[in-house]
């Protein structure tokens, strides 16, 4: 009978080690680093060198796993997506941004100047989604979209949180289908929905116009790859109608190439003078680039610019080199103030990474971002466009009509 307790005893002992260990390595296993519960990690390998702590990352990585209905139905990769565009969203900065392949797709066809889709540009203003401009003869302007619409919804989704190239998947479509916006018009206190047939863009570039009273009109649409020879022909036409009086309007341009922009100043500016300048922060040197000195002009040119909340980027570069140069008067409203320079990066084959590495400053140093252009003649246009409907006649256009005054009644 002592013998038997004996035993007993020594397997219970036996029991309670065992247990005491497996406890010990199921306590050690939850307890491990979180990054160490993820059984197979591909690419890890970096030069990165920070403090910060990952733990947490890895640890709502492997709670999403583990918890949340309908996980599996999202692949590691997408999840890694979501991850970059949150790592750029830290930023707060509107006009950086991660595309994902279709994203990737969607924004190489804007480079190319050819898609199905409404043909705006649209960008983050105070937190919301605002329209830069409609461009010309496309769906979204003979629609009535204007430059500041907010856009609350698009179709059934709101656009709160909502990021650029979400808001672009999501309008863009194929050519003949429809999209609802319910947008938001300064001076409006209740949204309007606007339906809009999709279609093939082809991104104008620019029109003229010599006019009966001596007056020279160039309409620019976009700083796209071809527009310095077109505007260089615009030129030509200039010198061939033997008139001083030019008026270039730059209303409803989102921009586009910055060497456009600098081809442009050139037939304006004495070799050598500053037409921009990217300021790359304390640690670096700013890059100031400059008139190629095509300057074909003298000082008898009459020239007068006209911008609106619809001009960005570009639009604001060459506007803002004439103004600071005095090579031109502007008239108008004050500009959309989109003056950061991005950088696209491949982040693998099929991703892009579009990162701003600068800000714009013209050439008297001011920064264009956010704040924008104040025109020398602010003239508000709050009239609807002719474009809306209506006789075109009939139409008045306050800025317009104050470039030309100022065009005919020049004092040199």
């Amino acid at each position: 009978m002592i013998e038997f307790f004996k035993t007993r005893r020594a397997y219970a002992i036996v029991l309670l080690v065992v247990f005491t260990f497996g406890f010990g390595i199921y306590v050690g296993f939850n307890n491990r680093p979180e990054i160490e519960k993820v059984l197979t990690l591909t690419g890890k390998e970096t030069a990165v060198q920070t403090t910060a702590d990952f733990s947490p990352f890895w640890k709502v990585w492997n709670v999403i796993n583990d918890k949340y209905p309908g996980a599996e139905k999202v692949t590691d990769q997408e999840k890694v997506y979501g991850a970059i565009s949150g790592l750029i969203g830290s930023l707060n900065d509107p006009y950086s941004e991660f595309f994902a392949p279709d994203e990737a797709k969607i924004f190489e066809e804007d480079i190319s100047g050819n898609f199905s889709g409404v043909g705006m540009e649209i960008g983050i203003k105070n937190r919301v989604l605002t329209v830069i401009a409609p461009l010309k003869n496309t769906p979204a302007y003979r629609a009535g979209i204007e430059s500041g619409d907010k856009i609350l919804k698009i179709d059934e989704t709101t656009t709160a949180g909502l990021g650029v190239d979400q808001a672009i998947k999501l309008i863009r479509g194929e050519q003949g289908t429809t999209v609802s916006l319910s947008i938001l018009r300064e001076g409006e206190r209740e949204p309007r929905e606007i339906k809009i047939v999709r279609d093939i863009i082809n991104i104008p570039t620019l029109d003229t116009e010599s006019r009966k009273d001596g007056i020279f009109v160039v309409e620019l649409y976009s700083f796209s790859a071809n527009s310095p020879s077109l505007f260089r022909d615009a030129i030509r036409q200039f010198a061939q109608a033997k008139s001083d009086k030019l008026l270039l309007d730059l209303r409803g341009n989102p921009g586009g190439y910055l060497e456009a922009a600098i081809s442009m100043a050139s037939w304006f500016l004495p070799e050598g003078k500053v037409v921009v300048t990217e300021d790359y922060g304390e640690e670096s040197e700013p890059k100031v680039f400059r008139s190629k000195g095509y300057n074909v002009f003298n000082d008898k040119l009459k020239f007068v610019i006209l911008i609106d909340g619809g001009s960005a980027s570009a639009s604001e570069i060459l506007a803002g080199a004439m103004q600071d140069h005095k090579r031109a008067i502007l008239v108008g409203s004050e500009s959309y103030g989109k003056g950061s320079v991005q950088e696209v990066v491949d982040i693998t084959p099929d991703t892009l990474l579009k990162i701003t590495v600068a800000k714009w400053l013209t050439p008297n140093g001011n920064l264009i971002t956010d704040k924008g252009l104040t025109p020398d003649y602010l003239v508000e246009f709050s009239k609807e466009p002719a474009r809306a409907g209506g006789d075109s006649e009939s139409e008045k256009d306050p800025q317009m009509d104050k470039a030309v005054e100022l065009l005919l009644n020049w004092n040199s």
